[in-house]
């Protein structure tokens, strides 16, 4: 299909296929759920505007599909290619029309595998929102397998029931590696990187090691709460990631749990390590506390009902590999 012109400038990204898929696209937005802010501004940000600037990136690829039905939008993503030590694919969506059959759009998926295989190993995943039926029927029908489940909280910040404060305290950067001893240790065998065969307990536990040593130096989050009370040791921590609202997105400033882990010396801890973010989110003027988990982590379920969260919406996470 013939790329359109996009803001002047040649883009790979068949513009009408985009409009096709407009309703699903806009459930990529992170606050697609929030009705006060405006929809056409999220859709512009993070759907369909989102699909028509793809290509421009130096790791986005524009993938015909087979049979011609439609577009893949596939980028690759450097960190995660050089840490795992495989090319690592994040696919946005799937572009095509009504008229494409579900049969033809599940060739067209089992041919985006066979054309990754023929690059060499490999490993790609996509997180799709539940109501992309289409799409995740594609890619399941061509050999996609579900590895997890979410569910995506919002808490509105000044409708919070919180708890009476509990002592809390930023980790220090030198506390990085007990910090991700903790999250190894954690181990939760839902979330994406445990359910998934291709990484294996070993390989996942290091990975969360990894990047709450990273929260916590500072490189992803901008907060690491800890416990601070006499005589406890910190087996818990929950790292912050604060997005302030845009000019184009008003009103969608928030704080996001990132990652979260609380050992058996701190239970109980993790709805006091939450109740503190919401806190903190309030003296930052921020009116949103987002957090997402797996459809079976009921303990967090048990959280977000004490202190006011909401489910926002549910999404996917779908892998392909050629280990095996």
């Amino acid at each position: 299909m013939a790329g359109q012109t996009v803001n002047g400038a040649a883009n790979p990204v068949d513009a009408a296929l985009v409009a096709a898929r407009a309703e699903a696209l806009a459930w990529h937005s992170p606050y697609q759920f929030l009705r006060e802010l405006p929809q056409a501004a999220q859709q512009a940000q993070f759907g369909t505007g989102a699909a028509l600037r793809f290509g421009s990136g130096p790791h986005d690829e524009v993938v015909p599909m087979a049979g011609g039905v439609g577009q893949w939008l596939l980028q690759r993503l450097s960190w995660d290619s050089d840490y795992f030590g495989t090319p690592t694919y994040r696919l946005f969506s799937g572009l095509f029309g009504a008229e494409a059959s579900p049969a033809s759009l599940q060739a067209a998926a089992t041919e985006l595998r066979a054309q990754l295989h023929a690059r060499g190993q490999y490993y790609a995943f996509s997180v799709v929102p539940a109501e992309d039926t289409a799409l995740l029927q594609a890619l399941t029908g061509g050999g996609w397998q579900l590895v997890e489940t979410r569910l995506n909280f919002y808490c509105p910040v000044a409708e919070a029931r919180l708890p009476e404060p509990a002592p809390v305290r930023l980790a220090r950067p030198d506390e990085a590696q007990h910090i991700g001893r903790i999250s190894a240790a954690a181990r939760n065998v839902y979330d994406r990187f445990h359910a998934d065969p291709w990484f294996g307990d070993a390989k996942a536990d290091a990975f969360l090691a990894r990047y709450a040593e990273a929260a916590t130096a500072g490189t992803y989050a901008d907060a690491v709460l800890v416990p601070d009370a006499p005589e406890l040791p910190v087996d818990s921590f929950l790292a912050i990631g604060d997005t302030v609202a845009t000019e184009a997105l008003p009103g969608s400033g928030h704080s996001r749990v990132l990652l979260t882990a609380v050992g058996p010396a701190n239970r109980g801890w993790h709805l006091k390590l939450v109740a503190e973010t919401v806190r903190r989110a309030a003296g930052l003027s921020l009116p949103y506390v987002l957090m997402t988990t797996q459809a079976t982590n009921r303990a967090v379920f048990r959280t977000c009902e004490k202190l006011g969260f909401r489910l926002g919406s549910t999404t996917h996470v779908l892998a392909c590999h050629n280990r095996w």
